[in-house]
């Protein structure tokens, strides 16, 4: 039997109108847990590789007579399928809406704190969609009292695709030419920053996480914003690329698998792009070599010296200016997780090939003679696409997080402090399903973890929840604004759930290994 049950529930947000979402209420007490809206516009429908449209503050939705209704969920932008066929039935190209927790009872005097939370998918596939009821324990029974909201963006090439004629064609609109899914969710920060007030928000106090490619997205939203004239700053918190020349080879392969002759005007070109049904867009990128649409160094959302600022220290500096404090780290086993995405075949070459679909090819082969000396396989990867997923996981994740914790530490950040670097060795029975128990505790299985369950199966058992009381504590009081610092600093030390489930602080045993990787990705 269902735990929750769901009823209308209104609400008035004064000069922004009327809307309807759902109470969501515990069966067995009748305490309503929490309140949710779902699929809530945060910007116009826009036309495939536009910028995204602000809606004007003066935007209403619904009226008191007749009430929005936003009981369903964000639109999902079309999308490759991970471990099984996409699923076009439930796809939409109008993806622009967002979904929204509101904890139940008294807001406090200056409104629930702020987590706006970005979701993952190597940036080609995944949605902010949750069951309302899946936060419902994370804000009733835990220390976590916060306003989550959760926006959907444009992914793969719909959010990333680029190319001088996308360039040129923006440039005379006076708009962004790439980045789209960047812009979109700059674009529902900003909605929300400008309107939670009117859903009981502190709009002082947001807190940007995301998991996987929303860490990643974090970190680029806080870089945009931390050099923002500081008026129109907006993050406090974060919970934590290839030029235009590189994209232009994407983007004419994709133009060859759609049939689109390289001939034609930059506006023809453009024009039958637009008109290319989603489904065989989806299928033409999951047939081509460089498959993967990341985000452009275009100078406008990412700066071109970002990597230069964070490897001299400016970039530490404004973040301490700023005030921003971070919380990052990683789980145990990430590898296995991310060696299941586009797994290549069985050779040097195979894994080389893959690796290039992500990152340029004159970092990939530094990296591979780093890793893969002699190509021969290494002794740490029981097979190739073993050694796939362990290197693909080190430069997301392990080698990312450890370069980047030594630039700031450098740069003035007091790690244990400033940034805070944590290790998840536990995981969650309901964790089972995000991925199969042999997986081990690998990339996304924490997500039980922060969000209490999060809706999986029958959620947490009594004990996992004893477990968990501490570092929930923890990341209630790091989102609600609190002074949070580890008792051990320093940039190896990191706050450890333990595979027995106790805590401590953990000296980092891959810290050098770590800041190798990153010196041969990123210097």
């Amino acid at each position: 039997m269902a735990k929750f049950s769901k009823s209308s529930y209104t609400l008035d947000l004064g000069e922004l109108g009327c809307i309807e979402g759902l109470s969501v209420t515990d069966r067995s007490s009748s305490n309503v847990l929490c309140h949710y809206f779902g699929g809530i516009p945060y910007a116009h429908p826009v036309e495939r590789f536009r910028a995204p449209r602000h809606l004007p503050l003066s935007h209403r939705y619904g009226s008191k007579e007749q009430p929005a209704s936003y009981i369903g969920q964000a639109g999902v932008c079309p999308q490759p399928g991970f471990i099984g066929l996409p699923n076009p039935s439930i796809w939409d190209e109008d993806c622009l809406q967002l979904n929204i927790w509101i904890p139940s009872g008294d807001r406090p005097a200056e409104g629930w704190p702020v987590l706006f939370y970005i979701h993952g998918g190597w940036l080609q596939f995944g949605d902010p969609n949750l069951v309302p009821g899946a936060l419902a324990e994370l804000l009733s029974e835990t220390a976590f009292k916060a306003i989550v909201v959760m926006p959907a963006y444009r992914l793969n090439a719909f959010g990333f695709l680029a190319g001088k004629e996308l360039e040129d064609e923006a440039r005379g609109n006076n708009e962004a030419y790439s980045n789209f899914g960047f812009w979109d969710q700059r674009t529902a920060l900003e909605w929300t920053h400008d309107r939670i007030t009117s859903f009981g928000g502190d709009k002082d106090n947001i807190t940007v996480a995301g998991y996987s490619a929303g860490s990643y997205s974090t970190f680029q939203q806080l870089a945009y914003d931390v050099y923002l004239p500081e008026r129109s700053a907006i993050i406090k918190r974060g919970i934590q690329p290839r030029s235009t020349d590189g994209h232009q080879k994407q983007f004419d392969e994709l133009l060859r698998w759609l049939d689109i002759p390289l001939s034609l005007s930059p506006a023809e070109k453009l024009s039958r792009l637009r008109k290319v049904p989603s489904r065989q867009m989806i299928s033409a990128q999951s047939s081509m070599k460089l498959h993967e649409f990341r985000p452009v160094t275009d100078g406008s959302f990412i700066s071109k010296d970002i990597i230069q600022s964070i490897n001299d220290g400016s970039f530490a500096k404004q973040l301490i200016a700023r005030g921003i404090k971070i919380m990052n780290g990683e789980v145990q086993s990430e590898h296995y997780l991310y060696g299941a995405w586009r797994t290549p075949d069985w050779s040097y070459d195979a894994v080389y090939e893959r690796l290039t679909a992500d990152y340029p090819e004159s970092k990939v082969k530094k990296l591979m003679e780093l890793r893969v000396p002699g190509k021969k396989l290494p002794a740490f990867a029981e097979d190739w696409p073993d050694l796939f997923g362990r290197l693909y996981a080190d430069v997301q994740v392990h080698d990312l997080e450890r370069g980047f914790a030594d630039r700031l530490s450098k740069g003035g950040f007091t790690i244990g402090k400033d940034l805070l670097r944590y290790r998840i060795d536990w995981r969650a029975k309901c964790a089972d399903f995000i991925a199969p128990p042999d997986w081990k505790v690998t990339h996304s299985t924490d997500r039980a973890i922060w969000f209490w369950g999060c809706g999986l199966g029958q959620g947490l058992t009594v004990g996992e929840k004893k477990i968990l009381e501490e570092i929930n504590g923890v990341f209630a009081r790091f989102v609600k604004g609190e002074d949070v610092q580890w008792s051990q600093q320093g940039p190896k030390m990191m706050y450890r759930l333990k595979s027995n489930g106790e805590m401590d602080m953990w000296e980092d045993d891959r810290w050098e290994r770590g800041l190798e990787g990153w010196n041969v990705m990123n210097e």
